[in-house]
């Protein structure tokens, strides 16, 4: 999997803005003043020969000045726990603080890399302040300007040198990685615990990919599965349980290595805005979706209360409408069963082959149905589809004009080829280009 960055800083020393340059696009919104950076941020870079999550750790409440300085503490906290290096970013032209120098005794105590980093050093004067920063007792300082692009090739090739290799798993590897994912209290712990003492025949602690995961492994009936950092997952700190929107970070590490997802949520409380952002990351990279709809036994139900209950949460993630929904309670072991019955559908779509001769067929078909909208007056023509990739299953459509194929009519060809190859569980990625 990716190595995780995390980006660490008190407000408005430009953590944003060294977000946007490395990731190379404006993903965070930057202004200047501190605790705009509500939700953690979050971006895969490619440089060369390295990839990384890169991830801009904000939420600083603007109105919350008489905790800043416990939430400078939190937000340093987090990042030792769930990152593989740690970008400690100061800021030059408001010299070295009290806050900084907490954070850097902090990050002291780690064993994981931290690069000590100045940022706004974009003149003479601002780079002869560098000095006091080394009186925190590091060896090694790397100014930058993110606003206007220095020093961030200096910054990536550090990255490079400190990306862990660790220990992979073998791709050819056969068993389903199964991610559980949620806020927290909502009964992940419970149903991991029930997941691998459900009927099982063997259950073994394996390294993970990354250095500290333990994930389990355990058999069902013929099949074998992997829970992927199980350990992490039921062993979190204070901390990262009393802040909630960096849960999401755990959440990344989990679901870069899944093949399936099940995103978490409590019945009682109904899907929310974290439960939708971790359920879109899962979604963003291409990994089977399976909501599963914990403390079912706490709900008072009618006669179409699970069919409502979907429609509304189908509603609120539009994204998300072809995902399977299973109503469990994982403290009763209600149904839990049923969990793995649809991993095993949801798996096996996502790694379908469709034949090229059953493609063609359906792309011969496909073209008496309606043509897409003219572009710029011209008209667009689909010369030929193939299937590039599995998991999830990715298409390429051959085209005279990529750049003019419509949104909706991307999402009719999407949901053409579910319905013909029997792909309505699982993402399905199409992606046009010139012939």
């Amino acid at each position: 999997m990716k190595p995780i960055v995390a980006i660490v800083g008190r407000p408005n020393v430009g953590k944003s803005c060294l977000f946007n340059r490395i990731v190379g696009r404006k993903k965070a919104i930057v202004l200047d003043e501190p605790g705009v950076t509500r939700d953690l941020n979050y971006g895969d870079v490619t440089d060369k020969d390295i990839s990384f999550t890169l991830i801009d750790t904000g939420g600083f409440e603007p109105d919350a000045k008489d905790k800043m300085f416990s939430m400078v503490r939190e937000q340093a906290q987090m990042a030792i726990e769930e990152s593989d290096i740690i970008i400690f970013l100061m800021d030059a032209r408001a010299g070295l603080t009290l806050n900084d120098i907490d954070v850097a005794s902090i990050l002291r105590k780690t064993s994981k890399p931290v690069i000590y980093t100045v940022n706004k050093v974009d003149t003479p004067a601002v780079g002869n302040k560098l000095g006091d920063f080394f009186k925190l007792g590091m060896e090694e300082i790397i100014p930058v300007s993110a606003e206007h692009g220095i020093g961030i090739d200096e910054l990536i090739d550090k990255i490079r040198l400190l990306v862990p290799a660790g220990e992979y798993i073998d791709e050819d590897d056969e068993r389903i990685r199964i991610a559980v994912v949620g806020r927290p209290n909502v009964g992940k712990s419970t149903l991991v615990n029930k997941l691998v003492g459900y009927e099982r025949v063997m259950v073994s602690n394996i390294p993970g990919t990354t250095r500290d995961a333990i994930d389990t492994s355990f058999e069902m009936g013929k099949r074998k599965y992997i829970l992927i950092d199980t350990a992490g997952i039921r062993q979190k700190g204070k901390i990262s349980r009393t802040i909630e929107r960096y849960a999401v970070v755990h959440a990344i590490r989990s679901i870069e290595r899944c093949d399936v997802a099940l995103i978490l949520i409590d019945a009682v409380e109904g899907i929310t805005e974290q439960d939708e952002r971790i359920a879109g990351i899962a979604y963003e990279k291409g990994k089977g979706c399976i909501l599963v709809i914990n403390k079912w036994d706490a709900v008072e139900k009618e006669t179409n209360t699970a069919k409502e209950y979907e429609e509304r949460i189908k509603w609120k993630a539009k994204f998300l409408q072809f995902a399977p929904v299973v109503f469990v309670s994982a403290l009763t072991g209600q149904r839990i069963n049923k969990i793995i019955a649809v991993v095993d559908e949801v798996a096996a779509q996502l790694s379908t082959r469709v034949q090229t001769s059953l493609l063609n067929k359906f792309f011969n078909k496909f073209t008496k149905a309606p043509q897409p909208p003219r572009y710029k007056n011209k008209e667009i023509k689909v010369y030929y589809i193939t299937q590039t990739s599995i998991n999830p299953p990715t298409f390429v459509a051959f085209t005279n004009y990529p750049e003019g194929i419509h949104l909706s009519y991307e999402r009719f060809l999407i949901n053409r080829i579910r319905e013909e190859f029997g792909l309505d569980k699982i993402p399905v990625k199409l992606i046009f280009k010139k012939r």
